[in-house]
């Protein structure tokens, strides 16, 4: 029996649309494990087995692998992350305060946090790729030598959405506990709001449908002179560019979905979209699904894992 021609035609339309729908999701992460008790790191790894059952184009850790009371040890650091390399396909992670920052605090071991951020830098970060059972390559800021040292400022394309990380943290961003961390946060800053605008930029250049971008902090709860220049230039950028912006971040450890800018007391950028993901005590993560053809982009669906509810 043949087809009708209408039916074939009708077939062509549908398999040329679906050929330009560009339909991806990844899942997103933070502040976990965030104990370092033996049940902590076992709730983590349920949901590493949920991601891995989903199988997502990648996931997303927002940084604080342990709680800022816990020891920042070598081997407390590398548990973890040998924890994130069994996530799949690919985990891209960007580092939280409890890493370094906050290590000099008695419960944390009193380390120098400027020597674990380099401990981090080294060992979470390697050679420009991801981690996970299947690492991907990553554009790294220090491939431009005024900013070699920035390896953990990534970002990636997928489906025509421009994705990057910025290495913002809570803690006031390392601004104001002495003058060793204000000025590394000085020269970080730097790094970052030069990565901001290059990313953004990038994705007007190459005609993104939406930018994505993973920082740390919750720089949208409490004021702190460290957040100021990213949130400004953050809602410069997005402004400009004028399509979907996913700003992912942790801290506060509350499921959070809303657009900060698009109220009666600041409607700057209507478009821009925050997801603050949960953590500490809520051991699970966030699916965000990828719809270029639709007006809105992002749709969000909680991987809940029951057994740490």
């Amino acid at each position: 029996m043949k087809t009708p021609l209408i039916h074939l035609f009708t077939l062509s339309i549908l398999a040329f649309s679906s050929a330009f729908a560009a339909q991806h999701s990844f899942i997103a992460i933070g502040d976990m494990p965030y104990g370092g008790k033996p049940e902590d790191h076992a709730k983590f790894q349920r949901v590493i087995d949920r991601i891995n059952q989903i199988q997502p184009a990648f996931t997303v850790h927002i940084g604080d692998i342990k709680s800022g009371s816990t020891v920042c040890s070598d081997e407390a650091l590398l548990k973890v992350k040998d924890m994130l390399n069994t996530i799949s396909p690919a985990l891209i992670y960007t580092p939280g305060d409890n890493e370094w920052t906050d290590c000099h605090r008695e419960k944390a071991g009193k380390f120098n946090p400027l020597e674990r951020l380099e401990f981090v830098r080294k060992n979470f970060f390697q050679n420009g790729m991801s981690l996970g059972v299947k690492p991907v390559k990553l554009e790294s800021e220090s491939e431009n030598s005024q900013y070699s040292k920035f390896v953990e400022n990534t970002r990636w394309n997928k489906d025509g959405v421009q994705y990057f990380t910025l290495h913002i943290i809570g803690s006031d961003n390392n601004l104001q506990r002495n003058l060793e961390s204000a000025q590394e946060y000085f020269e970080r800053n730097a790094a970052n709001l030069a990565w901001l605008k290059d990313s953004f930029q990038k994705a007007a250049t190459s005609n993104a449908k939406a930018v994505v971008l993973f920082l740390q902090a919750d720089m949208l709860s409490v004021y702190s002179p460290g957040f100021t220049d990213t949130l400004a230039e953050l809602k410069t950028q997005a402004a400009a560019f004028k399509k979907p912006v996913l700003l992912v971040h942790g801290d506060s450890h509350t499921f959070v979905i809303d657009r900060p800018f698009n109220t009666d007391a600041d409607n700057t950028v209507p478009q821009l979209t925050r997801l603050q993901v949960p953590g500490d005590g809520r051991v699970y993560g966030i699916q965000v699904n990828i719809d270029t053809e639709d007006a809105g982009v992002f749709s969000f669906k909680p991987v809940v894992v029951l057994e740490n509810q």
